[in-house]
């Protein structure tokens, strides 16, 4: 999925250069420290994935999209948020125009302590990461690329039903991410960073509420092997978010999977979170740093699809989730 623009920069002097201050924030612990973390259902995840699969590829403008929309709002529901669409539309690199939303699913919303969880649920149109060139002009079934992060947070939702934490939680699912430039289109000549994550790009100049400690976007939560490094304007942008998490990975038992290491920075939905909302937002997004593509074999391919997701990462970044919840 990801924002396959999402070629990996290690040039932080860009980042800094773009940097505003966000609010301040602290992920230290209020004492819940006591309280039983539940235990994540990788299997019932796994479920929603098959699902949101069988709609098809979520690209804009088909019924795939509108009927997972759906699916997903409804899941939300029977786990107890209040759920609401923010209809958009949304402008391709190419000028054309298709209606999309965002789909935000509130727990408790009533209370004022506060985690924004958050992914985009939507399939690439090309598949233009693809060793068959025949396949470019194919749209992504995107199991990995868009319906691991949305199961992982469903499931995260019902266990909040089943056991109340101490901070309310929003789930955002965000659209149109990965409908950026691609990789054969030579024509273009504007900012190729603006055609990507544009759901979360309407979503942070309209927020439906900005008062998050902070906020973690999960993204590609279900590859096989997966491994998690600190991305670049996470550190940059939430440091304390990135310490305080990669922390819970340990605590659930995911300390390898969580690795205590840096890996490149990433345009993706995090970032609009961080420079327009000034939301404190990590990007929890894997690294395979042995790999000719870096978020692995499937990324931007007729690949992704169930059958290659692992649900050991599921359930080490579902845990790893509910630690971070729990333990605050």
């Amino acid at each position: 999925m990801k924002n396959t623009y999402i070629v990996i920069c290690v040039i932080a002097a860009c980042c800094l250069a773009a940097c505003k201050g966000n609010k301040a924030t602290t992920t230290e612990p209020t004492g819940q420290d006591s309280v039983q973390v539940p235990e994540f259902d990788a299997d019932s995840a796994m479920a929603s994935i098959v699902k949101q699969c069988a709609f098809g590829p979520r690209t804009l403008g088909s019924k795939a999209h509108s009927d997972c929309a759906q699916y997903i709002e409804e899941a939300f529901k029977a786990a107890g948020c209040e759920v609401s669409r923010q209809d958009a539309e949304f402008t391709l690199y190419n000028g054309q125009k298709f209606k999309g939303c965002n789909i935000i699913a509130s727990y408790k919303p009533e209370l004022q302590e506060r985690i924004l969880l958050c992914s985009h649920w939507d399939s690439r149109p090309w598949a233009d990461n693809d060793p068959d060139a025949n396949n470019h002009h194919s749209p992504v079934m995107a199991a990995n690329d868009g319906a691991s992060g949305v199961a992982v947070m469903i499931e995260i939702a019902r266990k909040l039903k089943e056991q109340a934490p101490a901070v309310g939680v929003d789930f955002v699912c965000f659209d149109a991410e990965d409908a950026g430039l691609p990789e054969w289109e030579t024509a273009f000549d504007g900012d190729e960073q603006d055609t990507w994550c544009l759901g979360s790009q309407y979503w942070a100049n309209n927020p439906h509420r900005t008062d998050f400690r902070f906020g973690i976007l999960l993204d590609m939560v279900g590859g096989k092997e997966a491994a998690f490094y600190k991305e670049l304007f996470s550190q940059h942008y939430a440091a304390s978010v990135v310490t305080y998490v990669w922390e819970a990975a340990k605590d659930a038992g995911y300390g390898s999977v969580f690795v205590d290491s840096d890996g490149g920075g990433i345009t993706d939905d995090h970032l609009p979170l961080n420079r327009v909302a000034m939301i404190p937002t990590i990007d929890v997004i894997p690294y395979y740093p042995n790999m000719e593509h870096s978020f692995g074999s499937t990324w931007h391919t007729v690949k992704d699809t169930p059958e290659n997701i692992d649900i050991n990462t599921l359930k080490a970044v579902g845990q790893t989730m509910l630690q971070v919840i729990y333990g605050y």
